[in-house]
């Protein structure tokens, strides 16, 4: 396996001290899968310094970064040899060409073969939209990074994966008031349809058990409570189960997420962005992963942004960055043995829920799964 290629994320923010926290945190009973930046090596050694952390740091090209990961934390360089400046906390514009460039880059080491998936630190969106960045966001980018130019991108989905709950929003950043004229049964079926492939693909997990929340309250009480449940929502489950995909719902959201409930199935997606992470970040704040699903390669995020406020203090929690680099291995692996099966090789299946082995044709988990 090659090693996995991390990105630089906004200089300013929280993304390269978590860098320097994992890879001190990549030895004890469960190590690190070996990981490169791509960055500046100048500015990731100034900032060790600066935040006194004892971290070396060895200037690599993607071939020779895992020799080097047990004693140096590799850095490839930017591809233009940019060097970066930035001031913790305070971002700049002048360092979003290095942002923007980091990404590329990764995306190329793993189209080429050179790194294994990309793991994406948090970028600031307005510092990159006041330099002429022309996609919606970080995610968008990426997956017009996945094809050649002119081509149409794929289709990416949000999961944020944790031992305890995953949940896709069908719509993500939009307003409240939107929602209703988004939400389409196509959107539905196309959502929850790349789900279950990348679930059995990429997870291992041949029968995912996917459920839907409801809009309204209660589901829409039958139409009571609003027609989108009624209308919109049980027309596509019931669309998708024809399909011979395992889903339920509408179900009503407030009975959806607590441990018993969660136990039945894999992922939950929500019709709105806060309907799903609310629930999440109060459950695994800490070391949620944003998982892109429908992309041609494995790319996982810490769950949460820049961190302006705190970055450079040396606060800053690396769980969600290392939950990240751990996930984006374990996917990669299932999808090279996937691609490429050696011989007596198997795809790993774990529980998406409790992010442990379980066993084939299993519909329910077992009670010590509970966390």
């Amino acid at each position: 396996m090659p090693p996995l290629a991390l990105t630089l994320g906004d200089p300013a923010g929280i993304g390269p001290e978590l860098a320097l926290s994992a890879w001190l945190g990549r030895t004890g009973p469960d190590p690190l899968p070996p990981f490169f930046l791509v960055a500046d090596p100048d500015f990731i050694e100034r900032l060790a310094h600066r935040l006194d952390r004892p971290v070396p740091v060895a200037e690599v090209d993607p071939e020779t970064a895992a020799d080097v990961f047990p004693r140096a934390l590799p850095v490839v360089p930017l591809p233009s040899g940019a060097s970066i400046a930035a001031e913790p906390g305070v971002p700049d514009s002048v360092n979003a060409s290095a942002t923007i460039e980091s990404i590329a880059a990764a995306v190329e080491f793993v189209k080429a073969g050179r790194a294994s998936a990309v793991v994406t630190n948090p970028i600031a969106k307005f510092v990159l939209t006041r330099t002429g960045f022309a996609h919606p966001g970080h995610t968008e980018f990426l997956a017009a990074l996945a094809v050649p130019p002119g081509r149409t991108p794929p289709r990416p989905v949000m999961m944020i994966w944790s031992p305890g709950l995953s949940v896709v929003p069908v719509t993500i950043h939009v307003p409240l008031k939107d929602v209703p004229d988004l939400l389409t049964q196509e959107l539905v079926e196309e959502t929850a349809t790349i789900v279950a492939r990348d679930l059995r693909e990429r997870f291992g997990i041949p029968e995912p058990r996917l459920v839907l929340a409801g809009l309204n309250p209660h589901a829409g009480e039958a139409g009571t409570i609003g027609h989108e449940d009624r209308d919109v929502l049980a027309p596509a489950v019931a669309r998708l189960r024809a399909q011979g995909i395992d889903i339920r719902g509408p179900l009503p959201a407030d009975t959806l997420f607590h441990a018993r409930a969660r136990e039945t199935y894999d992922v939950a997606l929500a019709p709105t962005h806060d309907q799903a992470l609310i629930p999440i970040k109060t459950i695994a704040f800490d070391d949620g992963v944003n998982v892109t699903l429908g992309l041609p390669f494995v790319r996982t995020s810490p769950d949460h942004g820049t961190a302006f406020d705190i970055a450079g203090q040396g606060i800053a929690r690396p769980d969600s960055l290392v939950a990240a680099l751990r996930l984006a291995d374990r996917l990669a692996a299932n999808v090279a043995v996937r691609s490429h099966p050696p011989d007596g090789a198997e795809i790993i299946p774990f529980s998406v829920y409790a992010g442990r082995p379980r066993p084939a044709g299993a519909r329910h988990f077992d009670p010590e799964d509970e966390l």
